[in-house]
């Protein structure tokens, strides 16, 4: 039976979203603002004729409002088609601007597929690469950042929010720190922190930033990359002048009118929600930690939006399947690896054997969920599991 069958048969007012680091449904006047644009500012904004120059005015208008919400400079953001891209044009950018200078490059085990791959072929190219170890909390430190650092550092990436656990890393220190390395060029993967974590970038000396709108509410295939002045970085799709010669390749204007305006209104949300949110997602927490076989893995000061459970020795998907066809929708990994039905690379890493991290399942909530979604999700999970615990063997 195909999703939009079964969820047609749970009727859509019994649906529950919680899969919103995946994905977020977008607002209807973010919706509203693409659809109007693509119709009347359908003009390459590249070209020379009147209609192409009022795409452009549009899209230059749409930076400047991102620009100011960001804090940064307009010249510093570049758009894209969403969190891969901008993870790759800041790590490979790097990396090919920077190779005659150092080939050391500092992460972590937490990091999402976009930017883990990308610096595994880095390595495999002869890039030398320090991988940091998380706690079993999935936090990373600054002092181990420190404690990596060499003289020929040109690139430390580090997420903000780890996207399973909602862990959240230090990058202000870390920012601090790498203050005084001026070679060591700091990437943030904000994707899962944006519009709900602020990041003043005048303050804070990240040199790379990455924003996927999708994850805040706006619509997919559209992104942007915050490149502070003064930081090399070589452009990794080339055969055009556009985004300043960072990046070739049309803009979306609708996308980038769309991103702007669902950043502003996500961040007055969330900024308007969010002690209200970190409330019914502990209530959330306590109501699963309460059941008979449950292990919350998310740490007491993850980001209220994601919340990580296991139950050991029942496999995620079984009961990601049985809340599917209540109308309940959760995820077990990162959406780019959930079809792998493999354990959670990122909980192996923060030290949990193969059968919690096997077991593992994100819920993930958004300005949007209500405290009744979140009450009945766990009635659900808890009559889900009493029914699937009744046929388990023995481990």
């Amino acid at each position: 039976m195909s999703l939009l069958l079964r969820v047609k048969k749970v009727g859509n007012d019994q649906v529950i979203y919680l899969d919103n680091s995946a994905t977020t449904k977008p607002f209807q006047e973010v919706v509203d603002a693409f659809s109007k644009t693509s119709l009347r500012f359908f003009a390459n904004p590249a070209s020379i004729h009147s209609e192409a120059l009022e795409a452009e005015k549009l899209l230059s208008r749409a930076r400047q409002q991102l620009a100011s919400l960001l804090h940064a400079d307009e010249e510093e953001l570049v758009f894209t088609s969403g969190g891969t891209e901008g993870n790759h044009m800041a790590i490979f950018g790097r990396a090919r601007a920077m190779q005659h200078r150092g080939k050391h490059i500092i992460t972590t085990k937490l990091e999402h597929p976009s930017v883990q791959k990308p610096i595994e072929h880095l390595e495999q190219e002869g890039f030398e690469v320090t991988w940091l170890t998380p706690n079993q909390r999935g936090v990373v430190t600054a002092e181990q950042v420190k404690d990596a650092l060499r003289d020929d550092t040109i690139l430390v990436s580090i997420m903000h929010v780890n996207n399973e656990l909602g862990s959240i890393q230090p990058v202000q220190e870390v920012a601090s720190l790498l203050a005084t390395h001026p070679l060591a060029a700091f990437h943030v993967d904000h994707v899962q922190g944006a519009a709900k974590l602020p990041l003043a970038l005048r303050q804070l000396p990240i040199d790379l930033l990455t924003l996927s709108s999708h994850k805040f509410h706006g619509m997919k295939g559209s992104g942007v990359l915050f490149v502070r002045k003064g930081t090399a970085l070589s452009p990794i799709q080339i055969g055009g002048t556009q985004e300043g010669g960072r990046r070739a390749g049309t803009v979306s204007v609708p996308g980038a009118v769309a991103l702007a305006k669902a950043f502003r209104l996500a961040a007055e949300r969330y900024e308007t929600e969010w002690v209200h949110l970190g409330t019914i997602s502990q209530q959330f927490r306590d109501l699963l930690a309460s059941m008979k076989g449950v292990r919350v893995l998310s740490p007491p000061d993850a980001i209220p939006t994601i919340v990580n459970i296991a139950v050991p020795g029942l496999k995620a998907e079984i009961l990601i399947h049985a809340l599917s066809r209540q109308g309940i929708f959760a995820s077990t990994q990162s959406a780019c690896s959930t079809r792998t039905y493999a354990p959670s690379r990122v909980l192996l890493e923060c030290g949990h054997s193969e059968i919690v991290a096997g077991s593992a399942i994100r819920f993930s909530l958004s300005c949007e969920t209500k405290q009744k979604d979140l009450e009945r999700a766990a009635t659900v999970f808890q009559q889900a599991l009493h029914s699937l615990q009744k046929v388990m063997k023995p481990s």
